[in-house]
């Protein structure tokens, strides 16, 4: 017995085989399509393929026992990642339309899932795009050498260096002061930056240039935005192990620790990485996949873009420890050296005779007298540690602006790296940026918000400029709390509901037999076992389980921030810091009423229906992405 929701007239709101054949053959419908099939599948690799990718991948690996973080994500990827890939391609594809439409297509009152995952799109955009304004600032501060956070600046008396860059180090000192000009709390906003409204301004022209005619111009752009980060990975790989201490860096990174197997929270970061480098739930893959031929293979393609962008982590991730474990060992050389230096001097030997290579036999011979002892006792030497300095992990924005940066700057010709390493991240960026357009654009198109011919140039247009008004406030000085902000709750609580919903509609309120007869009605064979166990049970129970703990990790956790504050005790170590009340409000606006659109919008259909006494039909919830005549479509039982 197979558990089906009653759903009545969904007959009458979705097209039927026949008429998709009838729009196939006689091009019926405004929806525009892809040039070729490497056109599509590029644009979805750049939209998966992200910062994330290369900046919060390896750092998991790094934390979570090396090699022994890639089973929970292997496995995952294959148990949550692809299946969900695979069904948002086949719904895109088999009903012609954006996340609003599909879901209003399936039950009117779902349209609400369509809704919040607009919403999502457009607030994860708005500081995803900050970032790569901030990655434009950084490559035109890259064209001049000697690097601009290479060395601390002159004060204004040209005596003696700034003092906050003399206490801290210049890459610090650059991100925080230069860029940012950071404040000391989040309550303090301090005025517009304008050096940052000025990249803000450039990158949201970049994108709405690329973007103006939507599938027509970024099919284009993605032949160079998904395709160059995969040559500059490359490019910095061959340099990376060319340098000292790169191996150790990879040896570092892939050394399993099987322990970590048993460790909850491995295996639900793996979950979450999983998901989240897949842009799943964001609207935008369905928007795609609408674009194809009704025949076109998407299973075939969930399985290929699911298999590059699991390799791509691991290469990046390879790529990202070569230099780190560079930069690890020309700290410890550079703590070495500091140390035999000391010992020279404390005990009046001569230049060469104590090396790195004997210093631990040296330290003991001092150390076996009690005049050495002495000695040694009284110079405090440091603790060199290579394991030491390449444990030291960070993510986001911490491994793009300070710990590559200051990598680069260790490296010959280092603007040249540098210039390298912000297109590559530049083109990540706006790649995914074309998904997170569409996923806005096509949904207020298919919710009838503009009147019918609206020129989609006017619309995305209006979509970014408004994100960019609402994102001048990264540009203030507390802008970077605000995106940390963002970035902890905008995109994690609300997807992770979403993407449960989008299972439970396709497999208990539009059917799994009739989704299983539309797949072999698209690509010529019913979906085997593996789906079938998958999106019925596997990947909703993953995505539940993940969703609860991490709910739970969220409201049991104090609400901290971490600053940069010049007159603390403790600089330049970052102080935490508790969120003021009125974040939480913040907070609720970011996760919460995206989250709550989806029941909200179904309880405002509820009402409409009874209260308002107005029929549902299926010409309200025809949509402008999806023009095809349905006036004699036959009605099943």
């Amino acid at each position: 017995m197979r558990l089906v929701f009653p759903n009545p007239g969904l007959e009458e709101r979705i097209p039927s085989h026949e008429d998709l054949e009838r729009m196939e053959k006689e091009e019926a419908g405004d929806r525009p399509k892809w040039d070729n099939k490497a056109q599509y599948l590029l644009t979805c690799v750049g939209f998966c393929v992200g910062l994330g990718n290369v900046w919060r991948f390896p750092y998991l690996c790094q934390s979570h026992g090396g090699g022994a973080f890639m089973i929970p994500f292997l496995i995952l990827l294959v148990l949550e990642g692809i299946p969900l890939l695979y069904l948002e391609f086949a719904i895109g594809q088999r009903l012609r339309k954006g996340s609003v439409g599909v879901w209003a297509a399936i039950n009117p009152y779902l349209a609400g899932v369509g809704i919040a995952s607009m919403a999502v799109s457009f607030l994860v955009g708005m500081y995803y795009n900050t970032i790569i304004a901030w990655v434009m600032w950084y490559f035109f501060n890259s064209f001049q050498s000697p690097l601009p956070w290479s060395q601390c600046p002159l004060n204004a008396n040209l005596t003696d260096l700034v003092s906050e860059c003399k206490r801290s180090s210049p890459v610090d000192y650059f991100w925080y002061r230069e860029t940012l000009n950071t404040s000391d709390v989040i309550e303090e906003s301090g005025g517009l930056q304008w050096w940052m409204v000025l990249c803000l301004v450039t990158a949201w022209t970049v994108l709405y240039i690329c973007c103006i005619r939507g599938i027509e111009t970024t099919g284009k752009a993605v032949y160079i935005t998904s395709t160059l980060p995969y040559v500059v990975l490359t490019i910095f790989l061959i340099r990376g192990l060319t340098l000292k201490g790169s191996v150790e860096g990879i040896k570092f990174l892939f050394t399993p620790d099987l322990d970590e197997l048993v460790n909850p929270s491995t295996w639900l970061d793996a979950g979450a990485q999983v998901f989240y480098s897949f842009s799943l739930a964001f609207g935008g893959l369905i928007s795609f996949s609408s674009y194809n031929s009704v025949h076109n293979n998407c299973e075939q393609d969930a399985v290929i873009i699911s298999i590059i962008n699991g390799c791509t982590s691991v290469y990046a991730a390879t790529v990202i420890y070569s230099i780190i474990g560079f930069r690890a060992t020309e700290q410890f050389d550079a703590c070495l050296n500091e140390n035999i230096m000391m010992l020279l001097n404390a005990f009046d030997q001569p230049e060469g005779t104590i090396t790195e290579s004997n210093y631990d036999e040296m330290l003991q011979k001092f150390n076996s007298t009690g005049f050495g002892s002495e000695v040694l006792q009284g110079l405090s030497l440091n603790t060199c540690n290579l394991r030491t300095f390449l444990s030291d992990g960070v993510e986001g924005t911490g491994l793009a602006f300070i710990v590559f940066t200051e990598a680069i700057t260790k490296m010959p010709i280092s603007p040249l790296w540098s210039v390298l390493f912000f297109i590559m991240l530049f083109c990540l960026g706006l790649s995914t940026m074309f998904g997170s357009i569409e996923g806005v654009v096509v949904p207020l198109q298919d919710l009838k918000i503009f009147p019918k011919n609206f020129p989609k140039e006017v619309l995305t247009g209006i979509v970014c400029f408004s994100a960019f008004l609402i994102a001048l406030i990264f540009a203030l000085q507390s802008g970077n709390y605000w995106l940390a902000l963002f970035d902890s709750y905008a995109g994690s609580v609300p997807l992770l509901i979403i993407a449960f919903c989008e299972m439970i509609a396709i497999v208990y309120l539009y059917g799994i037999d009739r989704f299983n007869e539309d797949i072999e009605f698209m690509i010529g064979h019913k979906p085997n076992l593996f789906w079938q166990v998958t999106w019925r049970v596997v990947s909703p129970l993953i995505v539940f389980v993940i969703f609860v703990f991490y709910f739970i990790t969220k409201v049991t956790a104090k609400l901290t921030y971490i600053t940069w504050n010049p007159n603390s005790a403790n600089f330049p170590v970052l102080d935490t810091l508790p969120y003021p009340n009125w974040v939480y409000v913040i907070i609720f606006l970011l996760a919460g009423v995206p989250s709550l659109s989806i029941p909200g919008f179904a309880l405002y259909k509820l009402f409409q229906r009874f209260c308002c006494k107005k029929t549902i039909n299926k010409h309200e919830l025809s949509t402008v992405s999806a023009k095809i005549n349905m006036y004699d479509a036959p009605i099943k039982s």
